[in-house]
């Protein structure tokens, strides 16, 4: 049995951008990149007024006329501390917008952008930010008997939770029994089938959520099908070869049986 390369195919690369009929915005970017939440305040200066950011509930970012968490400013979620920054030069065009890096994905969630004028709170971007992990599925084969294989396909750490299958070389899904643990988000799915002919076969790991695929497969080779096959066909001519030779022996007794009687 031969161990075959990991294929993996990446349908997003970057953040895709899309806002709904809410105008809430959705981002898509992986962990340990870096995703940029926008704001704006049209083109007005706002180096002299205040925006605050929340995920959730959770205090992600606040600026308060030049002063900012841990530059003046107290009150910072532990999750975000050292993580976000603003973009000062672009302050002075009504730019209120914020950089996560890296991301992790315990970043995503909801995200609001408020500014306050006069005591007034004004709701000016909702942000909905998906971070995805999309680790490569690991394949083995657990036990092999001459008649047939027991695959594994294991992917770790995934998030969203992935749709995970098993493949032959036609694309068809084949039956598989599923394990899926949920650790605070991430997902490991543990996925077994049992094949019987020889060929190639992928696991294939999908999340629709972030436009992401990838797969990896593995070369299995069952002696049984082939063994069986030569073995019945010797069977078969070995009886056809016994049964001439039985009834080629009874021929030639009983001709000799009536040359005796002739004399």
């Amino acid at each position: 049995m031969e161990l075959l390369p990991l294929c993996v195919c990446l349908l997003t690369w970057s953040e895709t951008t899309f806002a709904d009929g809410n105008d809430v915005i959705k981002k898509v970017v992986f962990e340990d990149n870096e995703a940029v939440l926008p704001c704006s305040f049209g083109s007005e200066n706002i180096e002299n007024q205040i925006f605050d950011w929340k995920k959730d509930g959770q205090d992600v970012f606040l600026y308060d006329r030049g002063r900012t968490y841990g530059n003046g400013l107290s009150g910072q979620h532990e999750q975000f501390k050292g993580r976000v920054e603003h973009f000062q030069d672009l302050l002075k065009s009504g730019n209120a917008s914020i950089v996560i890096r890296p991301t992790k994905v315990t970043d995503s969630g909801n995200y609001t952008c408020v500014s306050v004028q006069n005591g007034v709170s004004t709701t000016r971007s909702r942000i909905e930010l998906i971070v995805g992990a999309a680790p490569e599925p690991s394949v083995t084969s657990l036990q092999t008997t001459k008649d047939w294989s027991l695959l594994q396909c294991v992917v770790r750490g995934a998030s969203p939770k992935p749709e995970v299958v098993w493949q032959d070389s036609s694309g068809h899904n084949l039956t598989a029994k599923e394990q899926v643990t949920d650790r605070g988000g991430r997902y490991d799915v543990t996925l077994h089938t049992t094949v019987t002919k020889t060929g190639n076969y992928t696991c294939v790991a999908t999340q629709e959520e972030i436009n992401h695929w990838t797969a990896a497969w593995i070369h299995v080779y069952i002696s049984g099908g082939i063994f069986n096959t030569v073995t019945i066909a010797c069977v078969i001519v070995i009886g056809v070869l016994f049964l001439l030779v039985v009834v080629l022996a009874v021929i030639l007794c009983r001709r000799r049986n009536r040359q005796r009687g002739r004399y």
